[in-house]
């Protein structure tokens, strides 16, 4: 699936988006396995309160299952005026 980040997860992951092969059945067990990859991923996870989530550009909880879903997208909650 495609994974994306947004404003200050991408900076602190360093890439934009990149493909990931995963057996994750939820939105938290795939992060799980990102925060194990490398210390970038554990910053940008480390609060998932901070963290909102959609897949396939509908927003979602962490406790979504991830079944047939082909777009991840992490970002922090919006604001606007």
């Amino acid at each position: 699936m495609d994974v994306l980040y947004f404003a200050w997860v991408r900076e602190r992951i360093g890439l934009p988006r990149e493909r990931v092969e995963t057996q994750a059945a939820t939105v938290k067990d795939l992060v799980t396995e990102l925060r194990a990859r490398e210390a970038r991923y554990d910053a940008a996870f480390a609060d998932t309160t901070a963290l909102r989530v959609a897949l396939d550009q509908v927003l979602a909880d962490f406790d979504a299952p991830l079944a047939g879903v082909r777009e991840v997208a992490f970002f922090p909650p919006m604001t606007g005026g």
